[in-house]
């Protein structure tokens, strides 16, 4: 899939850190059955790839990708597990948008959003989105770089997530408020699926330029 069509599948990617593989799969159940289906597991906890390889193979229609990627290699071993796309907290030197799996790169600056699109990269994960300066630097952004659409993320939660969705160069946000960390210690999918079914309905009726 190409990444524009993955980001635009739901308003929100919940962002994962899953300590225990068999919370993989109910936890990616859950997410789906409340109408989240694009959902990104973080590659900063030992099962990270085993999450990945057991809710690639297990739950159909949902596209599974990896965070926190911050090499190449990691970029290759995520694919090898199941993920369908990548997701970096920043530019990843000679890695292009056209190799292996589609990679979503985090920028802060307009510098960096402009080595991103001389790599060939047009989709970018805004991070850390709100200390970066959230609605106002994406504002600003937008009439330099007609071209770039953002998935924001960092800071981004259920108070604020629909105020970035009204923007034009906004595909989607990312964020951690619908699976949090003590309801999957709690295994409390119920909860999670509550809380994703909420985000699914954030997607704007309409969007607005942010000239």
């Amino acid at each position: 899939m190409r990444l524009e069509a993955i980001l635009t599948r739901v308003p929100v990617i919940p962002v994962l850190t899953i300590d225990d593989p068999n919370d993989a799969v109910p936890l990616g159940w859950a997410l789906a059955a409340g109408g989240l289906t694009v959902l990104e597991v973080t590659l900063r906890t030992d099962a990270a790839l085993d999450c990945i390889a057991a809710m690639a193979a297990a739950i159909d229609g949902v596209v599974i990708g990896a965070g926190t990627v911050l090499t190449g290699a990691m970029r290759s071993t995520a694919a090898a597990a199941g993920a369908s796309f990548a997701v970096s907290p920043g530019l990843i030197d000679d890695e292009a948008a056209e190799s292996g799996i589609p990679l979503l790169p985090g920028v802060a600056t307009a510098s960096e959003v402009m080595r991103g699109l001389a790599a060939g990269f047009t989709c970018f994960k805004l991070f850390p989105a709100e200390a970066a300066g959230g609605m106002r630097i994406l504002q600003a952004f937008a009439a330099p770089f007609p071209q770039a659409k953002f998935c924001p993320t960092g800071g981004v939660d259920a108070a604020n997530a629909g105020r970035y969705l009204t923007l034009a160069n906004v595909l989607c946000v990312g964020g951690s408020w619908v699976a949090p960390g003590d309801a999957i210690r709690t295994r409390d999918w119920t909860r999670i699926t509550l809380l994703a079914r909420a985000a699914a309905k954030l997607r704007p009726t309409a969007s607005v330029n942010p000239a």
